[in-house]
């Protein structure tokens, strides 16, 4: 039996990283998808130290750039034929505006743009494994998330709640469209919460600054450690009991019911469209 492949994005800290760890442990090869190469390769030595596993390698992979994700996935594909497991897991909160490479706001360029593109460039792979699953890292903030359409780069009002919240119903509209459009496949999608989770999130990507606010916070008595948040995507990437279940939306383990705009069909397919023209989309590249 040949050994499981998995990519984590936003592996070198916090959640991502706990599920390097656990997946290596599980016997899964694992790509760690970082940013920073001395992060990355931090976090590669700590994974590999924690986990027992040889199996642990760093691909460099800039969800905050379309050409940095299109270079990743290419040399993945080089490298290997299938993908058993993608696991959607980076995400910013910027307090200020920010903008991507490509001129996306942070929020939605990060969180969701990178993620989408990405997954889309992997589906052959995901194909070709027994069983490929797609794992996003959603939030409970989808509940207040809305898509501006008028204005979905913020570039007026704009506020980290209100950018994390509509990142966060991103995710959950791009795993239910993925999900109706990967039916005839074995591939399965799914969505979670995590939990309050105390992590690097708040971090400045470019600074750092926060790191030690956000420390702080991680300390706090009701925060979850990322070991414990990351509980619930290691559940839908490894268990036998969600084998065959796409499209939902997960918090500690359990299929969660989602509030009424996150079912608007409409607004999720709309909102595909325009992600496909915002990361330009080849025609060969669409499902």
């Amino acid at each position: 039996m040949s050994t499981k492949i998995a990519i984590v994005t936003g592996a070198n800290s916090g959640m991502g990283l706990a599920t390097t760890i656990e997946l290596a442990r599980q016997g899964y090869r694992v790509i760690m998808a970082c940013r920073s190469e001395k992060r990355g390769q931090q976090a590669l030595e700590e994974a590999l130290r924690q986990s027992g596993s040889t199996a642990i390698e760093l691909m460099l992979c800039d969800l905050g750039s379309l050409e940095s994700i299109r270079h990743f996935a290419q040399s993945f594909r080089e490298r290997y034929d299938t993908l058993d497991v993608l696991v959607n897991n980076a995400g910013v909160v910027m307090l200020k505006r920010q903008e991507t490479s490509d001129g996306f706001e942070q929020g939605i360029g990060i969180n969701h743009l990178g993620h989408f593109l990405l997954t889309l460039l992997l589906i052959e792979p995901l194909k070709a494994a027994e069983q490929g699953r797609i794992v996003n890292v959603s939030s409970g903030a989808y509940k207040a998330g809305k898509i501006h359409f008028e204005d979905p780069h913020l570039n007026k009002g704009y506020n980290p709640i209100k950018s994390y919240a509509q990142s966060k119903l991103a995710n959950v509209l791009f795993t239910r469209v993925l999900a109706r459009k990967l039916a005839d496949t074995r591939i399965t999608v799914n969505c979670l919460h995590p939990g309050a989770v105390g992590t690097s999130i708040g971090v400045d990507r470019n600074t750092g600054f926060g790191t030690r606010i956000m420390a702080l916070v991680g300390k706090l008595p009701f925060f979850l450690s990322p070991e414990d948040g990351a509980q619930t995507a290691i559940y839908l990437a490894t268990s036998p009991e969600v084998a065959g279940v796409t499209g939902r939306y997960f918090y500690q383990q359990k299929d969660q019911e989602l509030k009424v705009h996150a079912l608007d069909t409409a607004t999720a397919e709309r909102f595909w469209t325009w992600s496909e023209e915002q990361v330009v989309l080849r025609p060969e590249e669409k499902l």
